[in-house]
Formats: C-alpha cells, structure tokens, sequence
C-alpha cells in the first residue's frame, strides 16, 4: 500500500485512535501495543498530520515533512492572540455590581 493510498483511506476518527494509541500505548479495548504496531502507527499518525491536517502547530509534522519547530517569542505572541480573540462570558464594571 502506498502512503497516499494509506493516508486516502484513514478518516479523522481512525487518526484520533491511533493517536490515542501511541500516546497512551493501548488499544481503545485496553490491549497493549507490540513495538512494531506502536512504530506504524506513530509512522501513520505523522503522514496524516503532514499531508491531511497540513498543521503548523509546534512540534507537530508540517506539510513538508519536517517538524514545526517555533521559537519561545512565535509562541507567547500565539497564545497572547489567542487570549485576545478568545471572547469573555461576561464583564462588569465596579457600578453594575
């Protein structure tokens, strides 16, 4: 099988089990993994980052194969974003309470 014909076929919920498996070294039955599943499967879990997610996350596989790797300054300015674009339940000023 080739890897194009391997990453055409997993669906988002087959990578989220896989993922799950080679994070926590278990099957979703409970079943531990050989070394050999826990290979391909880390092998398989990265192709679908690379070539379908496609993500820029640090750490994480990019497009191009290679990780991602951000600088501490990329990844406080990505969280202070973050923080500014997340939208609060509820503000109050001193006079409504």
């Amino acid at each position: 099988m080739s890897m194009q014909t391997l990453v055409n076929a997993m669906s988002p919920e087959i990578y989220q089990r896989l993922l799950q498996a080679v994070e926590t070294g278990k099957w979703p039955d409970g079943s531990v993994l050989s070394e050999e599943q826990r290979d391909n499967s880390l092998q398989a879990v990265m192709l679908y980052q690379a070539k379908v997610l496609k993500s820029d996350e640090h750490m994480s596989v990019g497009e191009d194969g290679q990780i991602v790797h951000k600088s501490r300054q990329q990844l406080k300015q990505e969280m202070a974003q973050q923080a500014y674009n997340s939208n609060p339940i509820m503000r109050f000023n001193s006079d409504d309470i």
